[in-house]
């Protein structure tokens, strides 16, 4: 049996570091925790190959995703909602709230933020961060689903317009951090699953796209308080390459 919990996240271009929203939702909670895991880095097209003799494939959406664990016993979850619920169960200390109110709204933001923000990294992602199989498997997938190139959906668009779309809702999230005054997290001074949906976003944007970053932050309304709760979870995010 192995000693450790096993982490199967998506790698980068070296030097190797965590980049992808969902997988870093739940990097932070086995962090926040204190779980002692390793990380075996799996690319996009080697996903099914890896996952299908251990789990059932998704019902919706892509068959294989990331994050997926092995826990110490062999049990294997994939998808990061099932993830962290079993992780909350078997390891129940310090709590993360999966039940608390701010999970469904926060959750009701992010999912179109990364749809409204598209434009920022779908040529950003493949060309500057994800190593050779995965950015050809990114480009002909999301070409697929978008309905045209990748370079061509951030030109069209990316960029100014990208950020435009997503004010609004970046705006909910600054008013939802702002309703408790004791944060810097949403429900004080610890946080809780919701804000590693939140931060995990963040450090994706940031990672995929840095050029864009401080622009996306501007448009929260309020830059300098996500910049606070980034440097409140750094010691959740300080580990991100193995």
């Amino acid at each position: 049996m192995s000693e450790k919990l096993t982490l199967f996240d998506l790698p980068s271009r070296p030097p190797c570091r965590a980049w992808s929203l969902n997988p870093w939702k739940t990097r932070m909670l086995l962090n926040f925790k204190g779980i002692d895991y390793q990380t075996q880095w799996v690319e996009y097209p080697d996903l099914k190959d890896t996952f299908k003799d251990h789990v059932a494939p998704n019902e919706n959406g892509w068959a294989y995703t990331i994050p997926t664990v092995k826990f110490p016993d062999g049990t294997w979850v994939m998808d990061s909602k099932k993830i962290a619920e079993t992780i909350e169960a078997r390891y129940p200390e310090p709590p993360v709230h999966l039940d608390s109110p701010y999970q469904a709204r926060i959750e009701e933001l992010v999912s179109p933020l990364t749809s409204d923000t598209f434009g920022l990294f779908s040529y950003h992602l493949p060309t500057y961060v994800l190593n050779p199989p995965s950015a050809e498997y990114w480009k002909a997938d999301r070409a697929k689903i978008v309905g045209m190139p990748c370079d061509q959906f951030a030109k069209e668009k990316g960029g100014q317009r990208a950020i435009d779309a997503a004010r609004e809702r970046l705006h909910k999230v600054t008013a939802l951090y702002k309703e408790n005054s004791d944060g810097p997290f949403l429900e004080g001074e610890k946080p809780i699953y919701a804000d590693f949906r939140w931060i995990g976003y963040l450090v994706f944007m940031q990672r995929a796209n840095p050029e864009c970053f401080d622009d996306l932050l501007a448009a929260t309304g309020d830059a300098e308080l996500h910049k606070a709760v980034l440097a409140a979870a750094s010691p959740y995010l300080a580990r991100d390459d193995h």
